[in-house]
Order: C-alpha cells, then structure tokens, then sequence
C-alpha cells in the first residue's frame, strides 16, 4: 500500500511537468481546433443544419477547451458595464454571448465545405510574447478566394486559448464591442434587455462581416 501511494504521489507531482513538456504552441492550438472543426461539420453537416442544439453541442465540445469566451464577453462589455453589472447578469452574458459566438464562427464554417485551411508558420516579428500571441490563418476557397485571418492567442494558466479574431482586417472583438455599446445606448442601459436581444446584435455582425467579404 505504501509503495502505490508513493507511486501516486510522485505521478501527481510529476504530471505538471509532463503537461509543460507536451505544450501546445499558439499554431498547434489553432491549427489541431481548425481540423478538429472541420471533421466535425463534415460527419454532421447536415444534421447540423436541422438541428441546433446538436449543433451548437458539437462545436462547443471542441471550441470550449481553448476559446476564453469569458475574457471575450467581458472585453465586449468592458468595465463600462461589467462593474455595473449582477453577478448573474455578467454569467448570463457569458452564456449568451458564448452561444452567439459559436453560432456566428459554425454558421460560416457550415457552407464551408470545399476549400482548404491553413494556419501559417510564426513570422518572427514579434508575433508572440510568453503571454500573448498572433496566429495567422488563410482560407482557400475552390473558386480561388484567399481570406486572411489572425487569432489572438492569450496563455491562462499555461495554455493557449483564442482571446480575438480578425477576419480580412475586421476585428471582431472590436465590433461585438462597438455594437454592444450602441445596444446599451438604444436600450437606455437596460443590461437585461441587451443580453435577452444580443442574438440579433450578432446576426448585425455577421451581415457587416458578409458585407466586406
């Protein structure tokens, strides 16, 4: 008994080091969630675009392990309306706000089904920190369309999550931002209003995104 307990103890001290020495880089994180992705709409496309919840199921298994949908909401909201805001108004949002999300990056990845994507290697120039970093990614369509985009990437606790997307130059987090402030003004600051309509704030975004495609 003494020598399994041993055994357990040097394992559980030991399976920090083991998890730093299989570290994912920013690319390796974007890249292994981009393919992961993609065969996930590709066994259930249609069954996805009948059903939702099964939808939004699926991508969440996949993105919710290194998306920080959190540090995103509150970013949106920023201290402005964060300090102001209930604890269950700013969870509530964070809930919202993470099934708009993957809705708005799964419904583009939905009709996205020939083409190919391809996270590009680091520059060198800059693009990352210990704690933050810059991954570039482009999306080949078969018609010869190349669109750019970069993923923010901050380090929570020693992993790689996505903090921001630019898609062709559109800052997303800034957007969702920008129209989170202008709901709050139409709503004369009614946060619960903001978070209970924040699904049609999202459909805005993906009409401007679509706009300058």
């Amino acid at each position: 008994m003494r020598k399994l307990m041993t055994f357990a103890l040097v394992l559980s001290l030991a399976l920090p080091v083991m998890a730093q020495a299989v570290a994912r880089t920013p690319q390796q994180v974007v890249e292994e969630t981009s393919t992961r992705v993609m065969e996930v709409l590709d066994a259930n496309r249609e069954t996805y675009r009948q059903d939702t919840e099964a939808f939004l199921q699926g991508l969440n298994e996949v993105l919710d392990p290194v998306v920080d949908f959190e540090g995103i909401a509150r970013s949106v909201m920023t201290v402005r309306y964060s300090r102001s805001a209930s604890p269950e108004q700013m969870e509530r949002f964070i809930e919202t706000f993470k099934r708009s999300m993957v809705q708005f990056y799964g419904n583009a990845l939905l009709e996205f089904d020939s083409g190919d994507i391809r996270v590009l290697p680091p520059s060198g120039r800059g693009e990352q920190s210990p704690d933050r970093a810059s991954v570039n990614m482009e999306i080949r369509a078969n018609n010869g369309n190349v669109y750019p985009v970069t993923y923010t990437m901050v380090n929570l606790d020693g992993q790689w999550k996505v903090r921001n997307v630019i898609v062709e130059g559109i800052n997303i987090g800034l957007l969702f931002r920008d129209q989170f402030a202008q709901a709050m003004q139409s709503n004369r600051n009614n946060l619960d209003r903001v978070i209970d309509n924040w699904g049609g704030v999202v459909a805005e975004s993906r009409d401007v995104v679509g706009a300058n495609q």
